[in-house]
């Protein structure tokens, strides 16, 4: 995906509505929204540390057959599968799985596991929206 187009998708991600990109579509500009909601995939309600806001952006690649073990957040993540396929496992059995191209707000304070079930690797860009000095991410009890 070339740089603007992924930058605009980003913007999306985190629930910037059209117009509050300052974009004008049209012939040579196309906006898709990927993701608005106001709930994690399993039905969570969003709501947002106290402090000083902070965003944390990463790229997280997963082998064939790897997994990222189970951990949570602490604060709302918000993804994009940009190549391949995952599987989002919770504890409770509910399962979510991905192809390259969806987005998903995921679930806070709730283990879960990822795994690539796809035969390529998996790549998903994740934004945290979390406060300064607060870690995004701990491995689950």
């Amino acid at each position: 995906m070339p740089v603007a187009p992924a930058l605009i998708a980003l913007a999306l991600l985190l629930g910037f509505p059209p117009h509050a990109a300052a974009l004008d579509p049209g012939a040579t500009v196309k906006v898709t929204p990927l993701l608005k909601t106001t709930a994690s995939w399993n039905g969570q309600p969003l709501t947002y540390p106290a402090g000083q806001a902070e965003v944390t952006g990463l790229l997280v690649e997963i082998a064939p057959g790897g997994e990222t073990g189970w951990h949570e957040h602490a604060v709302p993540p918000f993804g994009l599968l940009l190549e391949g396929e995952l599987e989002v496992t919770l504890k409770d059995g509910q399962v979510k799985r991905l192809r390259a191209g969806e987005a998903l707000a995921e679930v806070v304070d709730t283990p879960h596991n990822g795994r690539n079930v796809g035969s390529g690797s998996a790549k998903i860009v994740v934004f945290y929206a979390g406060a300064a000095g607060q870690l995004p991410t701990r491995k689950a009890p």
